[in-house]
């Protein structure tokens, strides 16, 4: 309760504090050079299915990512977990997953749902939507799964490399994004949260812009790295498009720390049965892989990072 209160604290002082027009970025403020465009490409939903970490770890050793995710209460984990535990300069950190969206193929939560009444549907799966988890569980049943999800990693041997959101449910309340800052910084665990320019996730989600000051001020205070901002470039199913948005965006993107989401995945043939986002996902993996995209990462002077580094980073700034 009390690091929850300070938690809480530190974002109610920090939410007043707008930042300077000339403030430093936050990759600078880890010790990147001034003016310099840092990216993570981030690869979502490792572990939901063994397509997804085909995808995920195709992306990772021939393409531009450089980091991923892993949804623990998911069929698939120990495949990519063995994966990089195999592999421990690897960054995978814990895709906190607190609802379960497709049709026929779903998951429910780790703690159980006895301990957390208020994240299961009807089925016993998670919510659907975050609209309903927002509705139906209580902050104190997010923290317990949460728990209950790094427990997993941590007893598979698995320490994560940070902490971010499916679906962005963690960010659907104020309460549910207190608990999860608070996990990270009661483990160490840096927890993806953008708290600077916010050129694009200001303009993708409404409801973050305004908290992106007091946001950033926060995770920074507890010892936390902290993005400048968030990409998330839904939507794209054709590989050429979503090629010409990745060159786009490295061309463009202010100077910053920005982490660009993908769901790299090669999808089998039984794939479709699980969801039809099957020539998005291929179309994320050819445009990451492509060599048109590296060449521009190279032409912009683009420093690819990972959260492993940005959590050296921080504490060196100490």
């Amino acid at each position: 309760m009390r690091d929850m209160m300070l938690v809480a604290g530190v974002f109610l002082m920090a939410a007043g504090m707008a930042p300077a027009q000339d403030a430093q970025t936050y990759a600078e403020r880890l010790g990147f050079p001034k003016g310099a465009k840092v990216v993570i490409f981030h690869v979502d939903d490792a572990g939901m299915h063994h397509d997804a970490n085909v995808g995920t770890i195709e992306a990772m050793e021939k393409g531009v990512a450089t980091s991923a995710s892993i949804m623990f209460p998911c069929p698939w984990v120990p495949d990519i977990v063995k994966y990089a535990k195999e592999r421990p300069e690897s960054d995978f950190g814990l895709h906190c997953t607190l609802t379960s969206e497709w049709g026929s193929y779903r998951w429910g939560p780790v703690a159980g749902k006895a301990a957390v009444p208020g994240l299961v549907d009807e089925e016993g799966c998670l919510w659907h939507e975050v609209e309903q988890v927002a509705a139906k569980a209580t902050p104190d049943e997010v923290e317990k799964e949460l728990r209950a999800q790094l427990d997993r990693s941590l007893t598979m041997g698995w320490r994560p490399t940070h902490l971010d959101t499916h679906m962005g449910t963690v960010f659907a309340t104020m309460p549910f994004m207190e608990r999860y800052v608070k996990i990270g910084a009661e483990y160490g665990i840096p927890v993806m949260a953008p708290g600077g320019h916010g050129q694009y996730v200001a303009a993708e989600d409404e409801k973050i812009g305004p908290l992106l000051p007091g946001l950033g001020q926060m995770v920074w205070s507890l010892g936390l790295p902290v993005l400048d901002d968030v990409h998330t470039g839904y939507g794209v199913k054709d590989s050429a498009d979503k090629k010409a948005q990745i060159i786009a965006f490295l061309r463009e993107m202010k100077p910053g720390l920005t982490q660009f989401i993908v769901h790299a995945t090669r999808p089998s043939d039984n794939f479709k049965e699980v969801t039809g986002s099957g020539p998005m996902r291929l179309a994320e993996l050819e445009a990451l892989t492509s060599p048109e995209v590296k060449q521009v990462v190279e032409e912009e002077k683009v420093i690819l990072t990972t959260w492993r580094e940005l959590k050296q980073r921080r504490d060196a700034a100490k």
